[in-house]
């Protein structure tokens, strides 16, 4: 329990050292830009923020369709809801198998279908937003030369990830590991490689992201700053990607690094560009910790108990009973 409390509060640490060093860098600056800002666009920014959520549920409603999982988009929506404010408070995006027993709980599913589907919804978040900077790259001046290395490694490791896919259709195995490797492999294929479901899940993931991408564009001119849009899809990629790899809880601080570090490379005052960043993720962290605890209303009391097992980390160990 004692390793478990220090990972939490080293990932913090760091999230809130990354955070007071942004903030240092132009603190004069910030305090002028938020006197003169406009909390209108804080409105359209979360309003537009609830949307990209409903998108993402709409998105996996479908995934857990084509595993003949039949739901709402209310209950698809409340599940990611969950599984994403447990990840703002637990590290290593161990949240997220939250989601599995959500779904074991509610509609009696296997472990491998809610892994599956899991998988599924993160390839293509991953893919796109790629696939989306690869786009912008050129448009944005004063861009460097890992942005382009870290978008072009991702995209390879999709076209392997897929290639895999393809291939382990051909196989079987009677050991359980590799049998429960090959069921989720021949799940995620049922979900995502016949033609209308992979333009139906590329088609949504892009204007999901793009939806996320206008939050940012909201927070922008909410202090008077127009910023480039190819810029901003530019920032949102970086940061996301950089979130993706599980240093802190929910990706705090190092989202905001890799945003405001983009936005300076492009030009933007370092004052602004630090503000954009923070103010965006906020948005983005209270409105899914919100839509957190209305989730948990929607399920239950049970949901709670399920959450403080995760913070301690016993989660795991259910997960590892048979289906």
């Amino acid at each position: 329990m004692l390793r478990k409390i220090s990972t939490l509060l080293l990932s913090t640490l760091v999230a809130g050292v990354i955070i007071v060093f942004l903030l240092s860098r132009v603190w004069d600056e910030l305090l002028t830009t938020l006197h003169e800002a406009d909390p209108r666009y804080l409105l359209a920014a979360t309003l537009i923020c609830l949307l990209a959520w409903y998108m993402r549920g709409v998105r996996y409603r479908y995934i857990l369709m084509r595993l003949s999982v039949c739901v709402s988009t209310i209950f698809s929506t409340a599940c990611i809801f969950v599984s994403q404010t447990a990840n703002l408070i637990i590290p290593a995006r161990l949240g997220d198998l939250i989601r599995l027993l959500i779904l074991r709980h509610e509609k009696e599913t296997t472990y491998t279908v809610g892994f599956s589907s899991l998988i599924v919804e993160r390839v293509f978040d991953i893919i796109t937003i790629a696939l989306i900077g690869a786009i912008a790259l050129p448009f944005v001046v004063g861009q460097t030369p890992w942005f382009s290395l870290l978008i072009g490694l991702v995209l390879i490791a999709g076209l392997l990830f897929f290639l895999v896919l393809f291939i382990s259709g051909r196989f079987t195995s009677e050991n359980r590991i590799l049998a429960k490797i090959f069921e989720i492999m021949t799940q995620i294929r049922l979900v995502s490689l016949t033609p209308p479901a992979l333009v139906y899940l590329l088609f949504s993931s892009v204007i999901i992201w793009i939806i996320d991408c206008l939050v940012c564009v909201m927070v922008a001119m909410m202090f008077g700053e127009t910023v480039p849009i190819m810029v901003i899809v530019l920032a949102i990629v970086i940061g996301n990607l950089v979130k993706a790899v599980p240093i802190t809880p929910g990706g705090i601080g190092t989202y905001e690094l890799a945003l405001a570090m983009t936005f300076e490379l492009a030009g933007v005052a370092p004052g602004i560009a630090v503000l954009i960043a923070i103010v965006d993720h906020l948005i983005k962290n209270l409105v899914t910790l919100g839509g957190g605890a209305l989730s948990v209303y929607y399920f239950g009391d049970w949901t709670l108990s399920l959450l403080k097992r995760a913070f301690s980390g016993d989660i795991r160990g259910e997960l590892r009973d048979r289906d």
